[in-house]
């Protein structure tokens, strides 16, 4: 048992040591997965646990200056990283069928390597995303999607970073970022209140935008499980079930959070309808039978059966004692239009 642990921590070592890249071994979190996979974890806890037991008994935080700000940065960084991917390869030269790993210390590699580890610390950034919603108490938009999709990527991209910064699965982060322009962008109009929300109707095509980024990046990622590339197919399964998963999980929400709500809104307008019929047809029922009650036969002394006295065209008194009553009670006259 003592040489199988022992055998492992070799392997580990060896794995981390020896077989990764390089250039990057030193870069900030970078030497170790350990200090990233903690990071994860606390987020997770401080959003799922922490987070929503301190803000139990308190009022939500008004963060719209906040939110404002903080998706403007993210647009900005967005855009810089999207450049950078342009720049360093995916529109100057990169192959779409297969594009191996620039391993040298050349100013393009470095380049490009600089870039895969900003995406990375990109990440970790985009926790503040669920941190505004615990503050907020929006504990119906910390959905399992979002906490897994936030919790797994700065660990998912870490081993980009440590044993590929460069080449074909940076095409993943190439068309992310782009994503994100379209993302925070939205967000950040829509922090601008009431006045602007009313145009953003597009929201829900973000994230088909987003699904057909994942069947893009695993399309892209499988081919070279079918072509020869000098480009670790470990990584490009890594990458690719990422997007399969990622896909369906995405899928889903779309399900729950515009097809479910677009019928349970067509089956109330539905409601609203029959029931604005229904107190239509009461409403004339009612009128009907009002109507019915007052146009009565007339009697030939002038009164009509309901004891309202009609007025033949001559002017009456409107009120008149009545001999016939105890006490010569006094009465008042009804007039009633004739028909």
């Amino acid at each position: 048992m003592a040489s199988y642990v022992s055998g492992l921590i070799e392997g580990y070592h060896d794995l981390m040591d020896n077989k990764s890249d390089q250039r990057v071994k030193d870069w900030f979190l970078m030497s170790s997965p350990f200090p990233t996979m903690a990071i994860c974890l606390t987020y997770v806890f401080c959003v799922k646990v922490l987070g929503p037991r301190i803000m139990a008994n308190r009022k939500p935080f008004d963060l719209r200056n906040v939110l404002i700000g903080y998706n403007a940065f993210q647009v900005v960084f967005s855009s810089w990283l999207f450049y950078q991917a342009c720049v360093g390869g995916w529109l100057n030269g990169y192959n779409l069928q297969c594009e191996p790993v620039d391993y040298s210390r050349s100013p393009e590699a470095m380049y490009v390597a600089s870039g895969c580890w900003w995406y990375f610390i990109s990440k970790f950034t985009e926790f503040f995303d669920t941190i505004f919603f615990v503050l907020r108490k929006k504990d119906k938009h910390i959905s399992k999607l979002h906490v897994i999709h936030h919790g797994i990527m700065p660990m998912s991209v870490w081993f980009g970073v440590k044993f590929t910064p460069g080449g074909h699965s940076t095409f993943f982060g190439f068309l992310n970022t782009f994503v994100h322009i379209v993302m925070y962008s939205y967000y950040m109009l829509a922090a601008l209140g009431p006045q602007v929300q009313k145009y953003l109707w597009w929201k829900k095509y973000i994230t088909v935008l987003q699904m057909i980024q994942f069947v893009l990046v695993f399309v892209h990622a499988f081919q070279l499980f079918f072509i020869d590339c000098d480009y670790p197919k470990a990584f490009c399964g890594w990458i690719g079930m990422h997007a399969v998963m990622f896909y369906f999980l995405f899928s889903d929400y779309y399900k729950q959070e515009y097809n479910k709500k677009e019928a349970r809104r067509k089956a109330a307008e539905e409601k609203r309808i029959t029931d604005a019929a229904a107190d239509k047809a009461a409403a004339a029922a009612a009128v009907a039978a009002a109507a019915a009650a007052v146009t009565t036969a007339k009697l030939t002394d002038g009164t009509t059966a309901n004891g309202l006295y009609e007025d033949p065209g001559k002017l009456m008194q409107a009120s008149y004692v009545d001999p016939n009553a105890p006490g010569n009670a006094l009465r008042q006259r009804a007039f009633v239009t004739s028909t």
